[in-house]
């Protein structure tokens, strides 16, 4: 993020001109980063970044003759888009627009925890760290449950969410040490 010196500035007020700029350091001034702490926050936003192409692939299958979500198939749902759609087109709206809203949402979950991992916890800020934390686990927390008494737990069907969980997961342990050394310092 670039930061301008106004000292270079015109000082005639008349939209001054710019002499050099500088760019935001990795962490906050009297933080450091830790090898822990760039492995985990790098993990975090790949984590974050996988939800989002997941929420891609969601998004694109939607508009496909797949209609049904990834890994969901004969054996847990027996009719497909062309008996759901000749049942009832209204039906078969209403499951679209859920597939659409759905996936804007994982899309939106994975770039907050992305950028809170990005420009706030890899600077050591406990608060990103628990937002970037708390933000998917509360989306997991209420989407995942639904899934299992329905039988709709299939590997195909949650493997890749799975996936990243973990790496999101591994990447925010090993951040949370250098996290919290940083607040106890002070720093």
């Amino acid at each position: 993020m670039a930061q301008v010196d106004t000292q270079d500035l015109d000082k005639q007020g008349k939209g001054g001109r710019m002499t050099h700029a500088t760019t935001a350091p990795a962490t906050a001034p009297g933080r450091t980063e830790t090898p822990a702490l760039r492995v985990g926050s790098d993990l975090m936003v790949l984590g974050g970044v996988a939800f989002i192409g997941y929420a891609v692939w969601f998004f694109i299958r939607n508009f496909t003759d797949q209609f049904l979500e990834l890994g969901i198939g004969r054996e847990q749902v027996d009719v497909g888009k062309d008996e759901i759609e000749a049942f009832s087109p209204s039906l078969y709206d209403y499951v679209s627009h859920l597939h659409i809203a759905v996936a804007g949402f994982i899309a939106a979950t994975g770039l907050a925890a992305a950028l809170l991992a990005w420009f706030g916890v890899r600077r050591g800020y406990l608060w990103a760290w628990i937002s970037a934390v708390v933000v998917p686990f509360l989306g997991l927390a209420v989407a995942l449950p639904s899934h299992y008494p329905y039988g709709f737990d299939t590997i195909g069907h949650l493997g890749l969410i799975y996936l990243a969980t973990v790496i999101f997961v591994v990447g925010a342990l090993l951040a949370l040490r250098p996290v919290l050394d940083a607040n106890r310092r002070g720093a």
